[in-house]
């Protein structure tokens, strides 16, 4: 009685350009039922092909590992892991590239004392002495680096700036050489951070 009847529908249908002409930009197509929608989105909890699932996980795994080695190189911050993610670690780093670093020095030189602990003598405990000094200034040097570090950290970033671990993080950097650093420094030596 009221409404249109379902040959209307048809003839208008088949009629050239459909119920409505096409128009540019615009959808042309009615739009998709919601229980259509959630029917074709609905994909079971676990999979019951496990072996497709497995090969799955494991394709997801190294595609977000490769992206993750990318941004160690190239200092991606979206893809770096959690612990070196954000601005406020990237001028904890930067902080630390910049400059020469005492604690760079240790890692060759422990090999090099390695080396001559083969041919003790007198002079070798000198030599030991020397090492523990140089630790101790390296310490301390990465010490009067994060106090140098930590009011440049609250101006640029704001005094409600987490400085938890930041210290760590910035020391655990300077001592280990600058080509085995990771993520890779992006600053060059001397450059204002």
């Amino acid at each position: 009685m009221f409404g249109r009847k379902k040959d209307d529908a048809k003839t208008a249908a088949t009629r050239p350009g459909g119920p409505h002409p096409e128009r540019e930009g615009a959808k042309n197509r009615p739009t998709p039922k919601r229980r259509d929608q959630e029917a074709a989105r609905k994909r079971p909890l676990v999979q019951t092909d496990r072996k497709k699932a497995k090969n799955s996980d494991r394709e997801a795994r190294r595609e977000s590992s490769r992206k993750m080695r990318m941004a160690m190189v190239t200092g991606d911050d979206k893809y770096l892991p959690p612990r070196d993610k954000g601005p406020v670690r990237r001028f904890v780093r930067d902080s630390v590239d910049v400059r020469r670093n005492l604690g760079e020095l240790l890692l060759p030189l422990m090999v090099a004392v390695l080396v001559l602990s083969l041919f003790a003598g007198t002079w070798a405990t000198y030599v030991f002495l020397g090492v523990y000094v140089l630790i101790l200034l390296a310490v301390l040097d990465s010490f009067l680096l994060w106090r140098r570090t930590k009011p440049q950290l609250l101006a640029r970033f704001g005094e409600d700036t987490n400085l938890r671990g930041l210290g760590m993080y910035q020391a655990m950097r300077a001592f280990q050489m600058r080509r085995t650093r990771m993520p890779k420094p992006q600053v060059e030596r001397g450059a204002k951070v």
